[in-house]
């Protein structure tokens, strides 16, 4: 258990593979000039366990729980999920062109 009084740590976010999924999109998806403003390689950089200038919030949304487990010192998601345990691999929400990000603390 992480005690809430802990100093937060940074949490690097970096955005590392983007799939679409074409046949889903041509089938239900309203085409949309640019949806995700996110691009491989972009990194952001998530203090006191607060959303970074920049991040799209649907992604945000879906890794805030994990940002705030890695800046209290946790980790260890699911049992073993990740070879480092202070780290994570999520993707966005979006159905159509999901976007993965790594997650890790960034050590003083």
């Amino acid at each position: 258990m992480i005690a809430d009084n802990c100093p937060l740590k940074a949490v690097r976010i970096t955005a590392v593979r983007q799939v679409e999924h074409h046949d889903l999109m041509q089938q239900w998806e309203n085409p949309l000039p640019e949806a995700c403003e996110v691009r491989v390689g972009q990194t952001f950089v998530s203090h006191d366990a607060q959303c970074p200038s920049g991040l799209c919030a649907s992604a945000w949304q879906t890794m805030q729980p994990f940002v705030l487990e890695l800046a209290r010192g946790g980790g260890n998601f699911y049992e073993g999920w990740m070879k480092n345990p202070h780290t994570a691999l999520l993707s966005c929400n979006d159905g159509f062109r999901p976007m993965s990000f790594f997650l890790e603390t960034i050590e003083d």
